[in-house]
């Protein structure tokens, strides 16, 4: 039984959470009213609420925040990760702890509950949020459905007919619904303290980018290194991307199943490959690269969602804090002679990086744009940089 972290008393619930199992946890509802039937993960990260939120790579699921206190810093326009956010592309629902209090930051443009109605969101609060994650941990992400009806009436058996109906992310190709709807250039660099974020005027070199729900500071990154940014939509054919003469080529990160995605993105990176153009993944761009390789991907019990997660770089020995959010994995088993295993999970040995022999070729599952280490990824950008500088014959930069 998962209770509600409050007496409710006479008080009726305005949110609830069904599961697919028939299991019915009663909330506050907050955010948007309505309704949406996802996968259910929990997410360890202590800040950067806005940021997962309006991650692509969470559409088609419903977030639960382990640490209880969310909102408190309000909700502003440049924390936002989605690049097409009129696309409402991230997750469809959130679960907290405690209730969202006013805000107290001076970045902050509004409270977090109207955010989430601007954004779609549905959202609850007042539940034992420690259950609901043992419960993942124990039995793996459940689907369900989150309502919130203001006036607290709910048809629950519809619900719980809705839950257990719902398929579920295997087979589901999601970049579809989050990817861009045409080409574009991008020019943003990295926020920097009193000045926010800055412009690319003079870049050197030009990376096209496959975006199949790409974050905005990954693009950041690639500008604030000196390129010239072109975002590309995920079915975007491989003649089309070599014919804009890229030093370089970027596959996102994205939600959903990535043999599903990889039905027509794979034959794509094949001819890239084929093309000897330098590739550099973050993941779902990770893991349909070993597809096209030769490898094989695998839906995770609980997925891994965090800011908290510690990853080795067998290149170099060191470990890493990095951000995850994925719920599929390369089978590090699968993968063939020439591509070599270069990161691993040090908590339960997964994948989480691959290269290929003696090409500019390399992956990596977790998010190096995020700053959870505070930068301890950082390093990846500009190892890939280094690749299409040494094709170019410029000196390389430090990784670190």
């Amino acid at each position: 039984m998962i209770a509600t972290t409050a007496p409710w008393g006479a008080e009726k619930a305005t949110a609830l959470l069904v599961l697919a199992d028939g299991t019915v946890i009663e909330g506050r509802g907050l955010g948007a009213t309505g309704h949406a039937v996802a996968e259910v993960c929990f997410n360890t990260a202590l800040t950067g609420y806005q940021e997962i939120l309006t991650d692509p790579s969470y559409a088609g699921q419903i977030v639960t925040f382990t640490f209880p206190h969310i909102g408190n810093v309000g909700a502003n326009a440049e924390d936002i990760e989605d690049l097409t956010p009129a696309a409402r592309a991230g997750a469809v629902g959130a679960v907290f702890r405690a209730d969202v209090t006013q805000p107290s930051s001076y970045r902050s443009n509004g409270g977090l509950d109207e955010w989430l109605k601007r954004r779609g969101i549905v959202a609850m609060s007042g539940i034992d949020t420690r259950a609901l994650t043992a419960r993942i941990r124990d039995l793996g992400a459940p689907h369900a459905v989150i309502a919130h009806a203001p006036d607290g009436v709910f048809d629950i058996d519809a619900l719980k007919r809705e839950a257990a109906a719902w398929a579920g992310l295997v087979g589901l190709d999601l970049a579809r619904d989050v990817t861009s709807g045409q080409s574009s250039t991008w020019t943003e660099t990295p926020w920097a303290w009193g000045k926010g974020y800055g412009e690319q005027s003079q870049p050197t070199m030009h990376v096209v980018a496959v975006d199949y729900g790409v974050k905005r500071n990954i693009l950041r990154l690639f500008a604030g290194l000196g390129a010239e940014v072109t975002v590309v939509p995920a079915m975007t054919p491989a003649e089309d991307i070599l014919a804009m003469n890229p030093d370089g080529v970027f596959l996102s990160n994205g939600p959903g199943d990535p043999a599903a995605t990889g039905e027509y993105a794979v034959p794509v990176i094949r001819d890239l490959l084929d093309a000897d153009v330098p590739l550099f993944g973050i993941c779902l761009g990770h893991q349909m690269l070993a597809l096209a390789l030769g490898g094989r991907t695998v839906k995770m019990h609980q997925g891994h969602h965090g800011a908290n997660h510690p990853v080795k770089d067998h290149t170099t020995g060191k470990v890493e804090i990095v951000s995850m959010n994925h719920g599929f994995a390369v089978d590090g088993d699968s993968l063939p002679e020439g591509v070599e295993e270069t990161h691993v999970s040090l908590f339960d040995g997964s994948n989480c990086g691959i290269s290929v022999a003696g090409k500019p070729v390399f992956s990596v599952q977790h998010h190096p744009e995020a700053s959870p280490g505070p930068q301890d990824s950082h390093y990846l950008f500009r190892r890939f940089v280094n690749l299409i500088r040494e094709r170019k014959g410029e000196p390389a930069l430090a990784e670190r």
